[in-house]
């Protein structure tokens, strides 16, 4: 973290907001894509709790005790992988302060710098992969929830695209600085993955909803 020992998770929207708008490179965009999939985890959950114990939707209540319990668990981990991208970063800019005027020093400093650059760029990897678990429930629940709360789930849908593509972004660019072919070349192929996947399931979930129709059961 910053110039707070705080975690995100325990100061207000405002707070968060002003530190982000700040010239203060931490919080940076890896922590508010974080932040975003929270809310998108959070919007789940509400639309679960909406949904759970009403007649119309009682077919679909395997669905939304799952999504409820998911959207639970994902809002804290998303909250907790913003706090690590932050301490990630700090690591890396750290690094960069190292000193560089002898041999020895230019060594320490770009090991320092290759293993901070590892850590930036995995954490933002692990924002992505919770995305993908994410859209994956949010994709199902689309269609067999509250038709009253359907436009929550389309906000749901689209913020986790948009923290996906954030956390993918961040994964990207520090890539580089590993000086590790193989890494980089792996780090690569999972990440196209996953974010092909998050932007299908997440468009799929808003073609449901503007369809307006609810859909069959899940199966079991």
């Amino acid at each position: 973290m910053s110039e707070h020992a705080d975690h995100f998770a325990d100061i207000t929207i405002a707070r968060f907001v002003e530190r982000l708008a700040s010239p203060e490179p931490i919080p940076g965009g890896g922590s508010a894509s974080a932040i975003a999939a929270s809310l998108s985890a959070a919007l789940l959950t509400m639309v679960a709790r909406l949904s759970t114990g009403r007649p119309k939707y009682a077919d679909y209540a395997a669905t939304h005790g799952r999504a409820e319990a998911a959207g639970a668990a994902a809002r804290g981990r998303f909250l907790d992988l913003a706090d690590q991208d932050a301490t990630a970063y700090a690591t890396f800019a750290a690094a960069m302060k190292l000193p560089r005027e002898t041999s020895e020093e230019l060594e320490a400093r770009a090991g320092a710098l290759r293993r901070a650059a590892r850590e930036a760029a995995i954490v933002p990897m692990e924002i992505l992969r919770g995305c993908r678990s994410l859209a994956e429930e949010i994709e199902a629940m689309a269609g067999r929830s509250n038709i009253n709360a359907a436009s929550d789930i389309t906000v749901a849908a689209l913020l986790v695209d948009a923290a996906a593509h954030g956390a993918a972004s961040n994964v990207l660019v520090n890539l580089p600085s590993v000086k590790d072919e193989g890494f980089e070349s792996s780090m690569t192929a999972d990440l196209m993955l996953h974010l092909k996947a998050i932007e299908d399931l997440a468009a799929h979930a808003r073609e449901v909803v503007a369809s307006g129709r609810l859909r069959d059961p899940e199966a079991t």
